[in-house]
């Protein structure tokens, strides 16, 4: 996947008071030089410098720059790499990196620069992934979980069992050399409680993963209710601008309407919903359809009604999913009847900060904010639920008293999974597909 010629990309947008363009591989820093006036060259510079110059083009000045040096190992990639800070315009960056393409160096590939520290060892599979999460995170909650993950702290606690793992599998194996003379060297008693451990540690990683992709990917909130209750009243007041038409006509939502809100440190993603009721309008029905799978898919379920109708039935939810009833309207009712629904008004405001902390309650960041491990990558998460079915066979396997060949063999496969994470196991499909995602010079 890697060469080792040297590469160059932007490494922030393009457009603002200044900008970055980083160049990486063999030979990176002779390439600078070869477009870079300064006091002195950069093949002499100290490592963890940064230099005024020009970049010019021959007689042409393209740009008064400042060039960081960083020499291999020590740098992000592992290799000699230089960061070139230059005014933000569009035409500069354009010029210079053509210039130095020109010179030897080639634009980089989504990811490249993060595939090249994967593979220098400066960080593992999940870490590397950790960088587009901390690229993408747009809220406090989503930022702590991508840090904790780029820290290592979810690498350790996987190292460790794997550790453990590894050495039992291996002196199961070593079992199979002195087969004719029956000798254990794995003492069963205590790959037992390693088994339990493992299992344990595996099943809260996996039962963290719906809070982690929930943070992630933005708390999924469906707001439902009959036509003409409130919902996009509400929806355009949570989110504070308008995102969805309203009108006293019911059935004006025919469609699902999405917006993103941050309360206090957590992206919810709001979903207002058609109007549930029985009509025969074919496009109404469509909506309707769409609502059911929304409430299905949604973490929370917040059901509008009318302060002071009648009649009112509770939406069925799922277990896991949460239910927020609120009565809406209800200046124009003194009836409280409903037990345990926020009363407000969508219209004027009131109630709406409940609303809000009622909203925050139900998602605990106390385990992301203190540093522990949550999952919150899918692949990482069905990489676990595979790890935990071969730990389960392994279990039953020594309880039955097989053979420790069988055992070692479960546990290679619990093992292999868990390696899938950190990049210990892995195939160069997976890393294109990994990588592929990445943003260009990253």
């Amino acid at each position: 996947m890697v060469d080792n010629d040297i590469i160059v990309a932007p490494a922030t947008a393009m457009g603002g008071a200044i900008a970055v363009i980083r160049m990486s591989g063999d030979g990176a820093i002779e390439c600078c030089d070869k477009v870079f006036r300064g006091k002195s060259r950069l093949v002499d510079a100290a490592p963890y410098t940064v230099h005024y110059g020009r970049v010019v083009d021959g007689e042409r000045t393209l740009d008064d720059v400042l060039v960081s040096v960083f020499r291999a190992p020590h740098s992000y990639t592992g290799e000699d790499s230089v960061e070139i800070s230059i005014h933000g315009s569009k035409y500069i960056a354009s010029e210079v990196m053509s210039l130095l393409v020109r010179n030897g160096a080639r634009m980089a590939r989504a990811g490249e620069f993060s595939v090249r520290a994967f593979l220098a060892g400066k960080m593992d599979l999940s870490q590397a992934e950790a960088v587009a999460d901390m690229i993408a995170a747009d809220s406090r909650a989503s930022h702590a979980l991508a840090s904790t993950q780029m820290r290592g702290g979810y690498s350790q606690s996987l190292q460790s069992l794997r550790s453990q793992l590894l050495e039992i599998a291996s002196l199961l194996e070593l079992e199979l050399d002195f087969s004719e003379e029956e000798v254990e060297f794995a003492d069963r008693a205590r790959l037992e409680l390693l088994l339990k451990h493992t299992e344990s540690e595996i099943t809260g990683l996996i039962e963290s993963f719906r809070t982690g992709n929930a943070i992630k990917e933005g708390v999924a909130t469906a707001i439902v209710g009959a036509p003409n209750v409130g919902k996009s009243t509400l929806l355009n007041r949570l989110v504070g601008e308008e995102r969805a038409m309203t009108s006293d006509i019911a059935g004006t939502t025919r469609d699902t309407v999405e917006a993103h809100c941050n309360i206090d440190g957590v992206q919810f993603r709001f979903i207002d919903t058609a109007g549930i009721r029985d009509t025969d309008d074919r496009l109404e029905r469509m909506g309707i359809e769409r609502t059911m799978k929304a409430i299905g898919e949604a973490r929370i379920v917040v059901q509008m009604v009318e302060a002071g109708s009648r009649g009112f039935e509770p939406v069925k939810v799922n277990d896991g999913q949460t239910l927020i009833v609120v009565a809406n309207k209800a200046d124009r009712s003194d009836d409280r009847s409903i037990v345990g629904a926020i009363y407000m008004s969508a219209k004027s405001g009131a109630g709406v900060d409940e609303l809000r902390r009622r909203l925050r309650s139900t998602i605990d960041t106390e385990r992301v904010y203190s540093g522990e491990t949550v999952v919150s990558n899918a692949r990482h998460y069905a990489a676990l639920q595979r790890a935990l079915e071969a730990l389960e066979r392994a279990m039953a396997a020594l309880h039955a008293g097989v053979s420790g060949e069988l055992l070692s063999e479960e546990i290679r496969e619990v093992l292999r999974n868990i390696g899938e994470i950190t990049g210990d196991v892995t195939s160069e499909d997976i890393l294109k597909n990994i990588f592929s995602k990445f943003c260009i010079g990253k």
